[in-house]
């Protein structure tokens, strides 16, 4: 079984569009269920989830017997942290606060073996090389890294083009929350002023020949951008599914629980 080879990679290269689901419950058991729901790939969320190293590791194990991609995203983009997720297996990154080509040439580094970049070489301890049973693990490692960085920023809008040219960098990916309150408009992601400026990054992102991502829960918005060229586009979030459903069933017997609490003793 070949479990080096990055088929996620492999899809956005070929430019197949890949469905995804936001993982933010930081619940191994939960990420598994959604595992084998139907998604392209599932994003392990660091950055505003309470997923610690072990968590993630834990989830990445949960989903490996599914037909899923994972996609870790690191609280920061941060080396040391970048390398432990490494490790434990991870191998498609989505680096928040992108903001400049230098932070994007620091991601890229921070997943390759010297002398292509600074990642620490620990393959004897690491579920990534299963514990030096992959053949050629070092070697191979660095052609199968997915790095995907976040363009969330005005400053990362007006320097697009240059994140888009550093090499290794595989996809940018749009966040609508943090790019609308930078642009002065909090909590209002879907202004026409950032719908627009989301259209023309996510068109600037595919004429690069980069791959372009994005997370909308709209049905209708999410195929908008797929129209535009996005190939991996998240269409929810677990955490909001949950609560979603959880508050629509409850709602179907508020009026019941009302009129049966003022029914009298029985």
């Amino acid at each position: 079984m070949d479990i080096l080879t990055n088929t996620f990679k492999q899809a956005l290269r070929d430019r197949k569009p890949q469905i995804g689901l936001w993982a933010g419950l930081a619940s191994a058991y939960t990420s598994e269920i959604v595992a084998g729901a139907g998604f392209d790939w599932l994003l392990i969320d660091g950055e505003h989830a309470p997923n610690t190293l072990q968590t993630t590791l834990s989830q990445l194990q949960s989903v490996a017997a599914y037909p899923v991609a994972p996609v870790v995203r690191p609280a920061w983009n941060d080396s040391v942290q970048i390398k432990q997720i490494l490790d434990t297996g991870a191998q498609t990154l989505l680096v928040p606060m992108i903001q400049s080509a230098k932070e994007a040439a620091a991601a890229v580094a921070a997943v390759r073996y010297p002398p292509a970049g600074i990642r620490g070489v620990g393959s004897a301890l690491a579920r990534s090389s299963r514990w030096n049973r992959i053949p050629n693990y070092l070697e191979r490692a660095n052609d199968q890294m997915c790095v995907l960085v976040q363009i969330e920023t005005p400053a990362g809008i007006d320097a697009l083009d240059e994140i888009l040219a550093v090499d290794g960098v595989d996809g940018a990916f749009i966040g609508p929350a943090d790019l609308s309150a930078g642009m002065g408009y909090l909590g209002q992601p879907e202004h026409p002023e950032v719908l627009k400026t989301i259209d023309e990054a996510i068109t600037r992102i595919v004429r690069s020949g980069k791959a372009a991502g994005i997370l909308h829960s709209g049905v209708a918005q999410a195929k908008h951008y797929l129209a535009l060229g996005a190939t991996f586009v998240a269409v929810g979030v677990d955490a909001v599914l949950l609560a979603r459903a959880a508050e629509k069933l409850a709602g179907e017997f508020k009026d019941t629980k009302a009129i049966q609490s003022g029914a009298g003793p029985y």
